[in-house]
């Protein structure tokens, strides 16, 4: 517990620059307010809920959280997951497995699970975060067009309905709304990025529309306040069935979290965030969110972003944007219920499409294929499946795209043995050696994704009296690649010829013996250390068999290696020759 709750000087340095990061938490409340709005209303549990999220957890992520510069509260990519479970499990399900959510955040905190998060490859984030920038903007249709939300829970086939809905009697207010706002956020990023236009345009189109009276959906009524606390959400018999959606939450919520807590790091100086304390942190933010009506929630991107180019330095500035969020709450629900929902869609559309990093998206595509097919795919499931299939998809393709790039880089190379011989040699020897040895070097990883290639490879080697493997520059052996090795040198005892191995690493033994693969050999005297020991032992093989003579000037203390196994009387390479072998 003590590794995942705050540190003392991080709490402390919310007092060294106070007037930074209050100025830095009312910039970013003044943004977060329209999304907050937009996104509880996409969620299906209406503004109220997004704006309880934005406060409850937008505090305690701060307190508890690994970062001091990420904001919390309800998401684009949230709002994706939680639609369906609205649709099937009704208010009380997404309450409840956003508490769900919370347990297991807890959880994968205290089990140390937040270094694992850094493995996703970069093609699978990118996808990504495109199919949820899709995804958001397809859930504006409805709004953006001034009809109401048709039933489902597929984003695409709602979006399609409403299409019809509005062609069949069209009213172009809401779209003009729509289209105005997005506009004014897109124009206004490029000229003055720290000027907050998108609460400057709901603010203008709202006051426009109570003038004209135009014929717009609005929000209607919010509560003045926050609610009790309250367990009476709590959907009991239905645990069972929201297990795989808290799941779903979780993961979600784990992934974009420490992803907003990289932005973060990469956009200051000298912070780091802690991934364990930032689970923790999301962790006890869901698990009291839904207390007071709050959907599930995450660390959030663009007002992470937007919190560190306003000069936040702390944690404080993240307090200061819940707290204000609060105070809006309180204070100014009658003039919130007066904003247009077509307003917010403009809103979210506009955030929809600053999410993609278009120029990180063509460099990642021209990258290589297997990233672009990753990245097309990860998008793609995002739109026609749900979130976390898609990033299981892609992790699954990604992984297998790269073991099919290891396996290729493996090699088996024939090696001279003339620079290996110990001993003075005439030309005479060499020839008739080279004739009679081969000796093969594997490089890479054996294991199963390359071993079959491998096996093929050896087991047309041609017809010589020994093979000698050196395999010291084998990385990594699996049961697998050992199965196969040892399949391999079946094949090439069976056409007579007597193997040698030599170089195996400490760590490569045990998965060899385990299997029984290289026992037989060791016990015959025929695994060496090196592979000038292994080439003594093949030329003492020779000359016994008579296949090397003994020639005239060659050292007289080429004997072969001195074999502990042999002297106690294990039998050795004579007793397990193959019938017929030379």
């Amino acid at each position: 517990m003590r590794s995942v709750l705050p540190e003392r000087d991080k709490l402390a340095a919310m007092g060294r620059h106070p007037r930074r990061d209050l100025l830095a938490g009312l910039t970013v409340a003044i943004v977060a307010l329209p999304l907050a709005l937009g996104f509880g209303i996409s969620s299906g549990m209406g503004a109220a809920a997004g704006l309880a999220t934005a406060v409850i957890a937008g505090a305690l992520a701060a307190a508890f959280g690994g970062s001091g510069l990420q904001v919390s509260g309800p998401t684009g990519a949230m709002t994706v997951v939680l639609v369906p479970i609205v649709h099937t499990y009704g208010a009380s399900g997404v309450l409840t497995v956003g508490m769900l959510a919370g347990l297991m955040l807890i959880a994968l905190a205290l089990a140390r699970a937040g270094r694992y998060m850094a493995l996703v490859p970069a093609p699978v984030v990118e996808g990504f975060t495109l199919g949820i920038a899709c995804v958001i903007a397809l859930q504006q249709i409805p709004s953006a067009l001034g009809v109401p939300i048709p039933d489902g829970d597929r984003v695409l086939v709602v979006a399609w309905h409403a299409v019809q809905t509005f062609l069949a009697e069209p009213s172009w207010w809401a779209p003009v709304i729509t289209l105005a706002v997005t506009g004014l956020m897109l124009a206004g990023a490029r000229w003055r990025p720290t000027v907050p236009f998108s609460l400057l345009a709901v603010v203008a189109v709202t006051v426009v529309t109570e003038l004209t009276q135009a014929p717009l959906t609005r929000i209607g009524a919010l509560p003045a306040g926050l609610p009790a606390p309250s367990l009476a959400f709590l959907d009991v018999a239905a645990l069972g069935s929201l297990l795989a959606p808290a799941v779903a939450v979780a993961a979600l919520a784990a992934l974009e979290s420490l992803l907003s807590a990289a932005v973060a790091d990469g956009m200051s100086v000298s912070h780091k965030h802690d991934a364990d304390r930032e689970l923790f942190g999301q962790g006890l933010a869901n698990l009291f969110t839904p207390l007071f009506g709050g959907v599930p929630a995450t660390g959030a991107i663009a007002r992470t972003a937007v919190n560190v180019r306003s000069g936040a330095t702390s944690r404080l500035a993240a307090f200061a944007h819940a707290a204000i969020l609060a105070v809006i709450v309180y204070l100014g629900a009658g003039l919130v219920a007066r904003i247009p929902l077509a307003a917010l869609a403009g809103v979210l559309l506009a955030t929809a499409v600053r999410m993609v990093e278009v120029g990180s998206v063509k460099a990642m595509a021209r990258a290589t294929r297997g990233d672009a097919i990753v990245l097309a795919l990860t998008a793609l499931a995002t739109l026609a499946l749900d979130l976390v299939q898609a990033v299981i998809l892609g992790l699954i393709v990604a992984g297998a795209l790269a073991l099919r790039a290891i396996a290729r880089n493996v090699r088996l190379d024939e090696t001279p043995i003339r620079a290996d011989l110990p001993g003075d040699h005439t030309e005479q020897e060499h020839a008739l050696l080279a004739e009679h040895i081969v000796a093969y070097r594997l490089d890479g990883p054996l294991f199963f994704a390359a071993a079959h290639r491998f096996l093929l490879e050896l087991s047309e080697v041609a017809a010589v009296s020994v093979v000698i493997l050196r395999m010291s520059r084998v990385t990594t052996v699996d049961a697998s690649g050992a199965l196969i090795l040892g399949d391999a040198i079946i094949r090439l005892e069976r056409r007579g010829i007597t193997v040698y191995v030599s170089g195996i690493r400490d760590g490569h033994h045990q998965a060899l013996h385990a299997l029984g693969v290289i026992a037989r050999l060791d016990a015959a005297g025929h695994v060496f250390a090196s592979t000038p020991e292994a080439i003594t032992a093949a030329r003492d093989h020779m000359c016994h068999h008579g296949m090397l003579p003994d020639t005239p000037g060659l050292p007289s203390d080429t004997v072969p290696p001195r074999n502990p196994l042999r002297e106690r009387g294990v039998p050795g390479e004579d007793a397990v020759a193959s019938p017929g072998r030379p």
